[in-house]
């Protein structure tokens, strides 16, 4: 029987405040990504959890001696059908997930076996921990709760290292022949009226171009066979409030107009040199010829590296266009572990079924829907 933890104070905190100081000191210090930024993470809890059927499932450590923030789990305990379920808090909207924490505080969590002990009993009961969106090189998530190894997911994420000039970033990550078809097509697009590109900078501007987003985004999936999640009212909010809240900081959303009317929009986060791109809108239907999205990056770039970024961060998935921008690909890991007879035959069926998967994340989103609507998707 492990003895209790002589350093740590551990308990969950189903109400805990991300906004708090002490969060936001333990987050600057953390090898944690900008999905566990505070205002991320306080909109993701306040405004989708609830509708999702999700508890809050907050695991927080403190330094016993001071009762300093040591770490915080971001967790969520969710009913996939009949299985239970405990996960990031991520609800389709966060794209890296890690433990909120430095690395030598996680090490010396690791050391610590009644700290470890007592974190693995309060996440329980659950039939299926779910650890998905690890990214590289990241804190051993699995290590701390016990699980198997993380295995390979089956997308990678893709960035693009920027420098200074623009030009010189151009010739290098872009090909030849698509830096002269984009300065073709700008011209082309030029010609077509008065044509500007901005960062939003006020509750207006930001308004305008996510009603612009809802706009384009809602015919494009619905024709792909899915839908889009900024038009569920609940996800268009919380998209909303991240980034008034987070504009001039921790947000940044880019728009494209043509005589005022708003013809494009990214939407991303500022973290640590990163730009991370998150949203993206493009009038398609109006612009078939003119690549309008390939543009758009084009222009994001240049502001990223004109404000000192070393990084555009195209997130998860292995869209074909990411590489045309020099985007390189990075592993996505996930943890996954059985904490029940049913959770242990769920994952035996999906590991051994291949066409199960599918059917696995209808079940998954399962709460996330609403009635008689396709499966979302960002």
């Amino acid at each position: 029987m492990n003895k209790p933890s002589n350093t740590f104070d551990i308990a969950i905190e189903e109400a805990f405040d991300f906004l708090s100081p002490d969060y936001a000191a333990l987050f600057d210090g953390s090898a944690a990504t900008a999905f566990q930024h505070p205002l991320w993470l306080d909109s993701l809890y306040a405004r989708l959890a609830a509708h999702a059927g999700a508890r809050p499932l907050v695991v927080v450590v403190r330094r016993r001696a001071n009762g300093a923030l040591a770490m915080v789990l971001p967790l969520l305990r969710i009913r996939r059908g009949p299985i239970r379920t405990i996960e990031f808090a991520d609800l389709r909207v966060s794209d890296y997930l890690a433990p909120v924490c430095s690395p030598e505080m996680f090490a010396s969590l690791l050391e610590d076996e009644g700290a470890c002990a007592e974190i693995r009993r309060l996440v329980r009961p659950f039939d299926l921990l779910r650890m998905t969106k690890l990214p590289d090189g990241r804190l051993p998530i699995e290590s701390l709760l016990g699980a198997p190894r993380r295995v390979l997911m089956e997308t990678n994420a893709y960035a693009t290292v920027l420098v200074a000039p623009f030009e010189q970033w151009r010739s290098s990550a872009l090909d030849r022949s698509y830096q002269k078809e984009l300065a073709k097509k700008y011209r082309q697009l030029q010609k077509k009226g008065a044509l500007s590109f901005f960062c939003c900078d006020d509750s207006a501007s930001v308004s305008e171009a996510m009603e612009a987003m809802k706009q384009y985004r809602g015919p494009r999936f619905q024709a792909q066979g899915d839908g889009d999640l900024l038009q569920r009212p609940e996800y268009y909010g919380f998209y909303s409030d991240v980034a008034v809240r987070g504009l001039g900081s921790f947000v940044r959303l880019y728009a494209m107009k043509m005589d005022g009317a708003v013809i494009a929009a990214v939407l991303g986060l500022s973290h640590r040199g990163s730009f991370l791109v998150i949203l993206s809108a493009f009038d398609i239907a109006g612009y078939k010829s003119q690549s309008l999205g390939s543009l758009m990056f084009e222009q994001v770039a240049r502001d990223c590296i004109e404000r000192g970024d070393q990084m555009l961060d195209f997130t998860i998935g292995d869209e074909p266009y990411k590489k045309l921008f020099g985007g390189q690909p990075s592993p996505m890991w996930m943890v996954t572990q059985a904490g029940s007879t049913a959770g242990a035959i769920s994952l035996f069926a999906l590991r051994q079924a291949p066409w199960l998967k599918l059917a696995a994340k209808r079940l998954s989103d399962f709460r996330l829907l609403p009635a008689r609507a396709p499966t979302p998707t960002r």
